[in-house]
């Protein structure tokens, strides 16, 4: 059994989407190597911090992300595997950079209660200031809006139904 601790610089930058690891930034790789009857048993995690945008306000993050593998390098023979131990040495790469693409999330964002974007003006809503925008009223129950607001009867109404 031997353990290993390294860091990696990547050449060029891994996963698709709105994250990913960009290139020039590094992996510190923590790596345990077990033989086993088969081949070998690799082990460990990989810990680096993925760049991209926020899925809902266009915003610019990074986040730390740690991921965990396992994988058995299996000695060639009569067997095909999709890992195998080639000249006494096992090629990590494959192995890290499944995992890390695979750990990057789907839809990120830049904090869990992210608003997004205003849908009329297209910029970025902040936290409520104690103001509360009202809805649009859809033009098939305008006239309904006539009714309620007539000689402003629909506040008497609610406090007369309060003391009721």
């Amino acid at each position: 059994m031997r353990e290993h601790a390294f860091t990696v610089t990547l050449d060029e930058p891994w996963g698709e989407g709105i994250v990913a690891f960009d290139a020039g930034s590094e992996l510190d790789i923590d790596v345990r190597l077990e033989s086993v009857h088969e081949g070998i048993l690799v082990s460990g995690t990989a810990d680096g911090e993925y760049t991209g945008v926020c899925g809902r306000c266009l915003t610019d993050i990074a986040r730390p992300v740690e991921v965990e593998f396992q994988e058995l390098f299996a000695y060639p023979g009569e067997e095909e595997t999709d890992f195998e131990v080639q000249d006494d040495h096992v090629d990590l790469e494959t192995l890290v950079r499944d995992a890390a693409v695979l750990s990057l999330p789907f839809q990120p964002v830049c904090q869990p209660d992210c608003p997004g974007l205003d849908p009329i003006t297209g910029e970025r809503l902040t936290e409520s200031a104690g103001t509360e925008q009202a809805a649009p009223i859809d033009p098939r129950w305008s006239a309904l809006q006539q009714i309620t607001d007539q000689d402003g009867t629909t506040g008497r109404r609610a406090a007369e139904k309060e003391e009721s």
